[in-house]
């Protein structure tokens, strides 16, 4: 899940790998991955070929810096995933992608399909707890069922809506659980953080 703000965004992943059924391989597996200073993404779906996604993205990232001598921007970073991802549009890459970034000093979150159709939205959402979120988000991000009560959130107030979003769908999702990884974008970088959700 990513929330834009007005100068700052919030991405992050719970940490719990699980297979289709009941199982669970690891309470501690990363959903998250830092590209550049001013960009996170976040990602759902078959662990290997996430891990394999991000390092492509990692080595895009690195030609870019090494031919223009600065870090590409996250405008950028979200078209290159998209063509990524099309290139491999007649074998997917199973993953469903959240970028989350600055851009200009603006929250930008882009929410991406397995085939790189993008969107830029104020929040995004991806994995089986996406659907328990989501109307969360759009009614108090968006306020689209009380828009006259419509309020921009401040960053603590958005940290506030993101942990308590991740409670509910850990006490709903079987698959959502055990803590949470997320990152806060502003202008002075990238702070990674962690919070517990239930272990059962």
């Amino acid at each position: 899940m990513a929330i834009a703000g007005k100068d700052f965004v919030i991405v992050g992943g719970d940490t719990r790998l699980s297979d289709g059924g009941y199982g669970i391989h690891t309470r501690n597996s990363s959903k998250i991955h830092k590209l550049t200073n001013q960009c996170v993404i976040a990602s759902s779906g078959q662990q290997s070929e996430r891990i394999t996604l991000w390092k492509t993205l990692d080595i895009k990232v690195k030609e870019y810096l090494f031919a223009c001598h600065h870090d590409i921007s996250a405008k950028s970073i979200s078209q290159v995933l998209s063509t990524t991802l099309y290139y491999r549009r007649f074998m997917p890459i199973y993953t469903f992608n959240v970028l989350a970034g600055l851009h200009e000093g603006k929250g930008c979150v882009w929410g991406y399909d397995a085939v790189g159709s993008f969107e830029l939205n104020p929040y995004s959402v991806t994995g089986t707890g996406s659907a328990l979120i989501t109307s969360i988000l759009d009614n108090q991000i968006q306020f689209k069922t009380q828009s006259k009560n419509f309020k921009e959130l401040t960053l603590e107030e958005t940290l506030t809506l993101f942990k308590d979003s991740f409670i509910c769908a850990g006490e709903r999702d079987i698959y959502t659980g055990d803590a949470v990884e997320y990152a806060i974008i502003t202008k002075d970088g990238v702070q990674f953080d962690r919070f517990d959700l239930r272990k059962d």
